[in-house]
């Protein structure tokens, strides 16, 4: 950790010198008290009627952030398949699926096999072979929030193997449109469409207990506080038991969260950005909370503190993320019968 600077000075200009570049940074108890300090600086909220109009053009404002910046303002996440290798099944091992509805097996993404009939363990089963895109795959993989394509494009290259298919789904209808005319893009491969995850009636493409893996990529956060629990309620009825949600997103106390001026603040550590997009900071128990309240099992919950360096400008940033695995519980699987 660093601990040549503290206080608010650890927000602002410090000579590169001072500070290196370093992963799993912890925090000393000034650096604590200064983001904390700083947060309530700012932390009062805007009029409701206000917050009101930010929720209403919510789509408006996102059709416009990718309007203005297109495919420019990202970059592919080339470290999703260290963090997260469950995107990359294909890679080195075989293809398993979180429950294998076709044979006479149930298991779990370790390989390890219970031999019970599919009929017996998997009696509340939707998924059935219906004609729906994807429909013949083993492996099924959902980006929620995919803007441009920057992890869906990255997962196409690396599963370049049979029984793969990834869908993807925005909020906005100018982005998944970008994904649709990027020449990478494979219909046979992948499905994007358009999708409001605070929608409780809008419909999936795809029937329940049918994807082995959801993923989430700085997505949660854009979503009204109020309405995050439902929105993973109804993605956890996706999976299939064994299938698992991915997520990474911004933490509390984050760089992006200190350098929030005053009107900014819509709620308890929510925001507005100057583009109308929005913006929350967890903690690992509101995440917890929310996956478990949904009927999921822990797998992984960690704070990842990073202290990134700009030299060319002489600025040392301070960014907190937090990444989870969520897994829906596999069947109870009765003992062997005599």
């Amino acid at each position: 950790m660093c601990t040549s600077v503290t206080g608010l000075r650890q927000w602002g200009t410090v000579p590169v010198s001072w500070c290196p570049c370093r992963d799993n940074v912890e925090w000393t108890e000034d650096q604590e008290t200064a983001a904390k300090h700083k947060v309530l600086e700012n932390s009062q909220p805007l009029p409701s009627e206000k917050q009101e109009d930010y929720e209403n053009r919510a789509n408006e404002y996102w059709n416009d952030f990718y309007k203005i910046h297109e495919n420019r303002f990202f970059k592919d996440r080339h470290w999703l398949f260290t963090e997260f290798p469950e995107l990359a099944p294909g890679r080195g091992r075989k293809l398993q699926t979180a429950v294998d509805c076709d044979g006479q097996t149930v298991q779990n993404h370790t390989g390890s096999a219970s031999a019970q009939s599919v009929s017996e363990c998997l009696d509340a089963m939707t998924l059935r072979k219906n004609d729906f895109p994807g429909s013949s795959a083993t492996y099924r993989i959902l980006e929620v929030g995919c803007g441009v394509g920057n992890t869906v494009f990255p997962i196409l290259k690396t599963n370049n193997v049979p029984g793969i298919f990834v869908y993807c789904c925005d909020f906005s209808s100018t982005a998944v449109e970008l994904v649709k005319s990027n020449e990478e893009y494979e219909p046979k491969r992948c499905f994007a469409f358009v999708h409001d995850l605070c929608n409780e009636s809008a419909v999936f493409p795809v029937p329940d207990e049918s994807l082995d893996i959801i993923v989430l990529i700085f997505v949660l956060s854009a979503v009204h506080p109020d309405k995050m629990q439902k929105s993973i309620s109804r993605l956890s009825k996706l999976l299939k038991p064994g299938g698992m949600i991915l997520l990474r997103d911004y933490g509390r106390y984050d760089m992006a969260q200190l350098r929030f001026k005053k009107g900014r603040c819509l709620s308890d550590n929510f925001y507005v950005r100057g583009d109308g997009t929005r913006v929350y900071f967890f903690t690992q128990d509101d995440l917890d909370g929310i996956f478990t309240s949904a009927g999921l099992e822990k797998v992984q919950n960690l704070v990842d503190r990073r202290l990134q360096v700009n030299r060319g400008k002489q600025l040392t940033m301070y960014r907190v993320w937090i990444q989870c695995k969520y897994r829906r519980p596999l069947p109870q699987v009765s003992g062997t019968q005599d």
